[in-house]
């Protein structure tokens, strides 16, 4: 196949438009570099008519919002999901891994919790408190001033509670508890369960004149034609756009490698035009790869050539190793204190939780190593098909089946609506070699690049954490008077431990250190095997945290994308 050189050169190209990528276009551009921006998806912008989901109503879909394509329901913002057609990747036989892609401008930010948490000064070093996988090479002092330009640009709401791993910072203010929330916060503190504010980057206050405030509508999953919620095209490419420097836009392309010199450094990338299926090969002086933990493994594996023979960054033979997610698993129940809701109370808010709890204890006195936060969901949201309201099994709690249709079924779903509460556990998994993405050498996708194969499994540190937190749920349940909707799950069934993947918080494949023979990057995201290339999206994590993990990938790409600029006015790029 013939490969289509444009005459255009840029200073850098940027893989991925998500989290990482978009803030790195936003820092170069400012500093008037000459970009081109490189995603798998369409082009998309929340305000668009003919896109939005925001403000439907269920009956304008002839789903009622239940799925057809889109894994979180019809309305929901995210072009992909864990199965895209002509996408495949594969599992070793006792491994259930699941991958999920946004393919459109921005990537997944259009549709997360837009929880934004700092990682604390023991997350960053937490081998030295369990002894358990390994520490960054740079400490929270080093990530402090990009948390806190990331508060002030993209906007968080919260409070500053002084908690030593869970930092303050720059915030907004928050939104109060809802009705259910109430409940839940009267619960935990008896038990002695700490809860705060939420900390989401939604804009409860105006920042600046392009992006609006929060107006309640509670679907920030389905993107905001205001703004008011962060996702990476409205809030960095699109200003990035307007900035000093140029900033090229090439959807709907596909990367499957990073082309390199004589000497091994990169000059640019090769891609698969989606909609003419010609490749295509762009030049830069530098690359940055920021198409997910996994995306940018497997694109370094794919890019192998006679300087790097087990792919790009590879010398290590760590590249796709150390993968891990966060851990998972959720309970609900029915609180008997909110049947027969009357709508005293007022239940707007955004589209996640106003409160949540940090993780509060000490691990050296429990039988697993790593600590896990409490997300809380419930209250009076727009009903939705399949989402949120399970009529019939709720019923059950009324000494009855649910009525099929007329008086007794608006009866049940007045006295039931806004009656359940849950919780959702997200902890730290350990990171291990073990757990790795590699090339299947059998498999590509439509466009002809290998896929993805993934090898992952538990271990016993994740399934009693679980353990925990099931226990843990049961309690705040019994202290609400709250009816479980089902048993709590056992061990037979993980605890309901989510399958790895499934949160979507993957990182590590590329991790950092100041070992070449151990690590990919060093602490500024530059590969030791070609310094003109750098990773900003999750994979140079070297451990998860009890957080999510977005706030971190943007401060330490603004971090990484700073060392460019630093090293572009040096002549040293």
């Amino acid at each position: 196949m013939q490969i289509i050189k444009p005459a255009k050169h840029y200073d850098v190209i940027i893989v991925g438009s998500g989290a990482g990528g978009g803030m790195s276009a936003k820092v170069l551009a400012d500093a008037g570099m000459n970009i081109a921006v490189i995603e798998a998806g369409p082009y998309f912008d929340p305000k668009d008519p003919v896109t939005r989901t925001q403000m439907k109503w269920p009956y304008e879909s002839p789903r009622r919002g239940s799925s057809s394509k889109r894994d979180f329901g019809e309305f929901d913002m995210a072009w992909g999901g864990w199965d895209i057609e002509g996408e495949p990747y594969t599992t070793t036989d006792d491994t259930e891994f699941m991958w999920f892609r946004s393919r459109m401008l921005g990537g997944r930010t259009n549709h997360w919790g837009r929880i934004s948490l700092r990682f604390g000064p023991q997350d960053f070093k937490a081998k030295d408190r369990d002894g358990l996988g390994e520490n960054w090479p740079i400490g929270y002092e080093d990530v402090k001033p990009y948390y806190d330009k990331l508060d002030k640009l993209v906007g968080v709401f919260g409070s500053n509670e002084g908690l030593p791993n869970d930092p303050d910072g720059f915030f907004l203010p928050p939104p109060k508890p809802r009705l259910h929330e109430l409940y839940y916060i009267k619960a935990a503190r008896k038990l002695g369960i700490t809860v705060i504010p939420s900390r989401l980057s939604i804009l409860t206050k105006r920042l600046n004149e392009e992006r609006g405030v929060c107006y309640y509508c509670g679907q920030c999953n389905r993107s905001c034609d205001a703004y008011a919620d962060f996702s990476s095209g409205s809030c960095l490419i699109f200003p990035a756009q307007k900035s000093k420097g140029q900033v090229d836009l090439y959807v709907n392309s596909m990367v499957r490698s990073v082309s390199t010199g004589p000497d091994g450094k990169a000059t640019g990338v090769y891609y698969i035009n989606k909609e003419d299926r010609q490749e295509y090969q762009l030049t830069a002086n530098v690359v940055v790869l920021a198409a997910s933990a996994c995306g940018t493994a497997r694109i370094l594996l794919n890019s192998k050539s006679k300087y790097h023979p087990d792919g790009l960054g590879n010398s290590s033979g760590v590249v796709g190793k150390y993968l891990h997610d966060s851990t998972g698993s959720g309970n609900m129940g029915i609180i008997p204190g909110l049947l027969d809701r009357k709508p005293s109370y007022n239940e707007d808010g955004v589209g996640g939780m106003h409160v949540y709890s940090p993780w509060w204890l000490n691990n050296k006195k429990l039988d697993f190593p790593r600590g896990y936060h409490i997300e809380v969901w419930g209250g009076m949201g727009m009903p939705s098909y399949g989402f949120g309201m399970n009529l019939h099994k709720m019923a059950e709690h009324l000494g009855h089946k649910a009525g099929g249709y007329g008086d007794m079924l608006r009866d049940d779903v007045k006295r039931l609506y806004g009656a359940s509460l849950g919780f959702g556990g997200r902890g730290e998994c350990i990171a291990r070699e073990d757990n790795y993405c590699e090339l299947d050498p059998e498999v590509v996708d439509e466009f002809g690049i290998p896929v993805l194969r993934f090898n992952y499994t538990f271990s016993d540190h994740e399934l009693n954490q679980a353990k925990h937190m099931q226990e843990t749920f049961a309690e705040l349940l019994h202290e609400m008077g709250a009816e479980p909707m089902w048993p709590a799950p056992g061990k037979e069934d993980n605890y309901g431990l989510n399958k790895p993947g499934e949160i979507i918080h993957e990182v590590g494949t590329t991790r950092m250190g100041d070992d070449p023979r151990t690590s990919v990057t060093n602490k500024f995201q530059q590969l030791h095997d070609a310094d003109n290339v750098y990773i900003v999206d999750a994979g140079p994590f070297v451990s998860q945290a009890d957080k999510n993990c977005t706030w971190t990938i943007m401060a330490l790409s603004w971090r990484a994308s700073d060392h460019i600029v630093e090293q572009f006015k040096k002549r040293n790029i």
